[in-house]
């Protein structure tokens, strides 16, 4: 076990062992209401089957939700970034688990208080919904990448990066090409050999491994549709 995965635990014992979130009117309910913590790079938050007991909301850094299949390989089920708020269960034991990409910071607040301000409070009712419809849009969005061509996958994935850090052509990825190929159900080579591909028809420019300056949107867009 993790320092940082026993930091986890210890909230659902009581012990003390927190940095309190403060309540500026700019944050959300769950930035007021829940507690920070800080995860070192590849640190568990927490593990598949634990106990679904907190939503959580990144505040720095990236993270990522991930399944080991019986043959081994490695599905990733998410990337998150500042703002997103991942750990929604259906029932009460995580189907995935999470870890920390590079250093990061999280806020969690338990699933229960947050469950029940919404029925008391509609304010809290509309962002929890918020948050809920957004993560089930990402889902099915990744769901119809999965069955496109290698190229089509790499496109998406790339213009999917972009919408979430607005305004920007030029983005910093924090997540290796491995976590790439997990994501997008390919092989690593398979994934740089596409990078390369678009490269060299300018769609995107490659300054390193982890910076993507996308140079034609249209020509990705159209790989895209």
């Amino acid at each position: 076990m993790t320092q940082n995965a026993a930091q986890t635990r210890s909230l659902r014992t009581g012990v003390p062992n927190r940095e309190a979130v403060s309540s500026e009117a700019s944050e959300s309910i769950i930035e007021a209401m829940g507690t920070r913590m800080a995860f070192k790079r590849n640190a568990e938050i927490y593990g598949e089957n634990e106990p679904a007991d907190y939503l959580y909301k990144v505040a720095s850094g990236a993270i990522r939700t991930y399944k080991v299949l019986t043959d081994g390989r490695r599905q990733i089920g998410a990337f998150y970034l500042p703002g997103d708020v991942f750990g929604f269960e259906n029932g009460d034991l995580h189907t995935f688990s999470a870890e920390a990409i590079c250093d990061s910071k999280v806020v969690l607040i338990r699933r229960g208080t947050i469950i029940g301000l919404a029925a008391r409070d509609n304010s809290v009712a509309r962002e929890l919904y918020t948050v809920t419809c957004r993560e089930l849009e990402r889902v099915q969005e990744h769901v119809l990448v999965l069955i496109k061509s290698a190229e089509e996958r790499v496109a998406s994935f790339l213009l999917e990066m972009a919408k979430r850090t607005p305004g920007a052509n030029q983005v910093q990825l924090p997540m290796s090409r491995q976590d790439i190929a997990d994501y997008l159900g390919l092989t690593i080579e398979t994934v740089s050999r596409t990078m390369t591909r678009l490269e060299s028809v300018a769609a995107i420019a490659l300054p390193s491994s982890r910076c993507i300056v996308l140079r034609n949107r249209a020509t990705l867009g159209r790989l895209n549709s």
